[in-house]
């Protein structure tokens, strides 16, 4: 029969778990003792109609947990507000939209909790939010945190981007208001290059973080492999389905601008939901390990 733990217990369990993940992590960017070729997933190709599947099975995860994860997935809208407000404050409103976006780039190491709670249940264990962490015990944790580093990288660099684009057009300095803001985005000539060239530098932003992300996270979580494979078996599967992966870059982004618009509040569904969809995603794009 099962027992109910305390929360000190709780927590100095996972502390443990926290320890021996990071203890891991030396090899997190490749295992030397294996052999590179064998650890290269093959890849299957698919069609756009396959990610209407991939989206139900998203959400009939979300359906049977929807409580559990709405609650892991408060931090979302949270940590989107906290950043608008930080960015408002200290007259950076006009990185506003690239922190907004930015939710895209480092979405799928955001999720990886999701993409666990998916695998779990697709084993057949009943689980709960705090299964989430179970990421902890994943094969390839020390991949998971040296990928999520590199997203986290090219975020920051965007970011820095995005100010350089702001400063050659409407800058350097910061804007009266965020009402000005706007009135000198849509009316000048400057404003529009800084649409015009904010919305492609960002695209392509976009394509890389896509390129090297959306099944390495899955795939360190579901095998022993490292970093350096992960991104190259992602990468192999977005040139394997170039309509299939723009399509569903195009949902992820879709998704992510329609739960930011209502003050971030959207994301605690649209998160869960799309993580939940990229574990089905990954197990209908890269095969299973023969034998």
């Amino acid at each position: 029969m099962a027992t109910i733990r305390n929360p000190i217990e709780w927590s100095v369990e996972h502390v443990q778990l926290w320890s021996r993940a990071l203890a891991a992590g030396r090899q997190g960017v490749h295992h030397d003792g294996e052999k590179v070729n064998s650890l290269v997933p093959a890849i299957r190709r698919i069609d756009v109609a396959d990610l209407k599947d991939v989206l139900k099975r998203g959400l009939d995860d979300f359906g049977a947990y929807r409580t559990d994860v709405i609650f892991l997935c408060l931090i979302y809208p949270a940590v989107g507000l906290v950043l608008a407000r930080a960015a408002y404050g200290r007259d950076m409103m006009h990185l506003l939209f690239p922190l907004a976006s930015g939710f895209a780039l480092i979405g799928p190491l955001a999720a990886v909790g999701l993409y666990e709670m998916s695998r779990r249940r697709e084993e057949g264990v009943r689980i709960t939010w705090r299964d989430a962490f179970g990421v902890l015990n994943a094969p390839s944790f020390g991949g998971v945190l040296a990928l999520g580093l590199v997203l986290m990288g090219i975020f920051l660099l965007w970011l820095l981007t995005a100010q350089a684009i702001y400063d050659a057009t409407l800058g350097p300095g910061a804007p009266a208001s965020f009402g000005a803001l706007l009135h000198d985005a849509f009316t000048t000539r400057a404003g529009w290059a800084l649409i015009v060239v904010g919305v492609g530098v960002g695209f392509l932003f976009a394509v890389v973080a896509l390129s090297i992300s959306v099944v390495s996270f899955p795939l360190l979580l579901d095998r022993r492999v490292g970093a350096d494979t992960a991104i190259w078996t992602s990468v192999r599967a977005v040139l394997a389905n170039p309509v299939p992966m723009a399509a569903w870059g195009a949902i992820v982004t879709a998704g992510l601008v329609i739960g930011s618009i209502p003050l971030f509040v959207g994301l605690a569904v649209v998160m869960p939901v799309l993580g939940h969809a990229t574990w089905h995603l990954y197990r209908r794009v890269v095969r299973p390990p023969a034998g």
